[in-house]
């Protein structure tokens, strides 16, 4: 799921110097290598704290709104700035907001791991996001640049093997560092490790990465700040009730859902300004009227509302309900992210022919596994829970594979060519902002149900949350495979009149 916010205006690109036209940068394979760190630096901070949140819990005595607030967080602000980020590329150079998003993404790293206490930490993570989203739209638009043809082919598919790698190592990374360095201060080591990482990229990007010759000045309102502010401030009134259900007692909070309504519908009405003004939108509205555009979105924000949250209960209810260690939780979830892994290359393969009956099968498969998983915590209780989920868990993620890559290349494949830039930073925020939203509403609903001894009725409730997130999407994609077979058979109707004419 390379990110591809700043792919905007790729024609423009291949016109620069070392895009693939005259003589190509013999750098670039080694520029690739720290760009791919960096990526993989990213990404693996999306998966690897999940191990760390019982541990943090226990080490800075952290509420369980903040735990959701580490991740949600960090979501939340990686995907509010993926957009912006990538036209400040564009505009300003691509290797000079990358190392700024470098240096502030390394130190906020220090910061989350120097934390000394629950709300230090969450304000850590959210510039740890933001500098997050500055970095990744940097690294597609950087690829467009200094390859070309099969090279940059090649180039991609790279990239997409370390999303996959990221997502399959992390937990298990994060539970080997917890192990060596112990429960009490391991999890700080979770954030500490991006340190070498990130400075020796720092050193080697001034080296390697090639200037953006077409770069200028930027307005501020080409980044559309007040987009963002609206966008952000609807989606965090959104999600406040839901984290803070236990913190906030009463029903008065709920009335923030109403602000969320109107934030939003603001940021619509702003949204739809910007582009009669012809300036630049943070969401090109023009875009879902693209059936195809449009339910694709919906149908990966609901998924990732739904897949990512189960990482986040799974770990909680393994750790603090089963006493299970950081490393043995992290091998007990390790099944679904390799599962994703080894599916996502064939999914690739197979989308052109199958098209979205694919995805179809994708999120069945995922939902049937997340099913079973709550079956077998229930067949197997006890510390025996974890070797019995290994199974479901490896099919759902087999599921999983078939649905995130296949989505993305069905979602833009009637996309203009002009706008396909904003088009894929679109999609990449609305998986961020999903991601957000599924880990406040499955944890609002996972604390609710733990007490005593309820950690598993707990885990039950929770996936039973992701589960109907997963079955939203997957209803999605089947209005999207009926209107498609309606169209067709419309097509094929009007067809004949037009020949005899």
């Amino acid at each position: 799921m390379a990110d591809s916010a700043a792919d905007r205006g790729s024609a423009g690109q291949d016109a620069d110097p070392g895009s693939g036209h005259g003589t190509p940068d013999p750098r670039r394979w080694r520029a690739l290598a720290v760009c791919l760190v960096a990526g993989f630096m990213t990404l693996l901070d999306v998966s690897i704290v999940n191990v760390a949140l019982p541990s943090i819990k226990e080490g800075l005595h952290t509420p369980e709104s903040d735990l959701q607030w580490v991740l949600s967080g960090y979501a939340l602000a990686f995907g509010l700035f993926l957009i912006p980020a990538g036209r400040l590329g564009d505009a300003r150079g691509r290797r000079a907001v990358f190392m700024a998003g470098l240096t502030l993404f390394t130190l906020a790293s220090a910061a989350c791991g120097a934390a000394q206490s629950s709300l230090w930490l969450v304000i850590a993570r959210l510039v740890q996001g933001l500098a997050g989203g500055m970095v990744s739209p940097q690294i597609s638009a950087l690829i467009q640049q200094m390859f070309q043809g099969r090279e940059r082919g090649r180039a991609f598919g790279m990239f997409g093997t370390v999303v996959g790698i990221s997502t399959a190592v992390g937990p298990l990374l994060g539970g080997l560092l917890i192990q060596a360095a112990g429960a009490d201060e391991g999890w700080r080591w979770v954030f500490y490790v991006n340190l070498p990482l990130g400075l020796v990229c720092l050193l080697l990007a001034r080296r390697l990465l090639p200037d953006t010759p077409s770069a200028g000045p930027v307005r501020l309102r080409d980044l559309d700040p007040l987009g963002v502010l609206l966008l952000g401030t609807g989606v965090l009134a959104l999600l406040l009730p839901f984290v803070q259900s236990r913190q906030w007692p009463g029903n008065d909070k709920w009335l923030l859902l109403i602000l969320a309504v109107a934030l939003l519908v603001a940021f619509v009405g702003w949204e739809a300004r910007c582009g009669r003004r012809g300036t630049q939108p943070v969401v090109d509205l023009r875009l879902f009227k693209v059936r195809s555009y449009w339910l694709g979105c919906l149908l990966i924000l609901l998924y990732f509302a739904g897949f990512t949250s189960i990482f986040f209960i799974t770990t909680l209810y393994l750790q603090s309900g089963l006493h299970y260690t950081a490393l043995q939780a992290g091998l007990a979830i390790t099944p679904f992210a390799l599962g994703s892994a080894v599916a996502a290359s064939p999914g690739g393969r197979l989308v052109g022919r199958f098209g979205r009956p694919l995805v179809v099968v994708g999120l069945a498969a995922v939902a049937i596994g997340l099913g079973a998983t709550a079956l077998a915590v229930h067949l197997v209780p006890g510390r025996g829970a974890g070797w019995a989920m290994a199974a479901p868990l490896l099919f759902a993620g087999l599921g999983s594979g078939l649905v995130i890559a296949p989505n993305q290349t069905l979602t833009l494949s009637e996309v203009p060519v002009a706008t396909a830039g904003s088009a894929g930073g679109t999609l990449q925020t609305g998986q961020r902002v999903g991601s957000a939203i599924g880990i406040a509403a499955v944890g609002a609903v996972f604390f609710a149900q733990v007490g005593g001894d309820g950690w598993s009725d707990a885990y039950d409730h929770g996936l039973v949350v992701s589960v109907a997130f997963v079955v939203g999407a997957l209803l999605v994609a089947l209005a999207d495979v009926g209107g498609g077979r309606r169209g067709r058979r419309r097509t094929r109707h009007a067809s004949p009149p037009a020949a005899a004419s």
